[in-house]
């Protein structure tokens, strides 16, 4: 865990992020990012990169998804499957 002082901008204040994170988040000078509070902490989040990971979740779907029409359940439904988990 790294530490940061919180410093004045301007009428804003100011963290400075460590070298060793920008590198690897991908955090570039002057990149846009999103920020929230949280139960009392700070979240940052980079809209590019969130982007980035919701295109490749929906090319895994998509893939499993096309995958699985290859595969036969036995005539059984999501459905009928679901309930059978749900009795244990």
């Amino acid at each position: 865990m790294s530490q940061a002082i919180v410093g004045k901008w301007g009428d804003n204040l100011a963290i400075r992020v460590p070298p060793e994170f920008a590198r690897a988040s991908g955090l570039s000078d002057g990149e846009r990012v999103e920020i929230e509070s949280l139960d009392g902490d700070i979240l940052i989040r980079r809209p590019a990169a969130r982007a980035r990971s919701r295109s490749q979740a929906e090319a895994a779907a998509a893939e499993i998804i096309g995958e699985s029409k290859r595969h036969s359940l036995c005539d059984a439904s999501i459905r009928d499957l679901l309930e059978e988990g749900r009795r244990g």
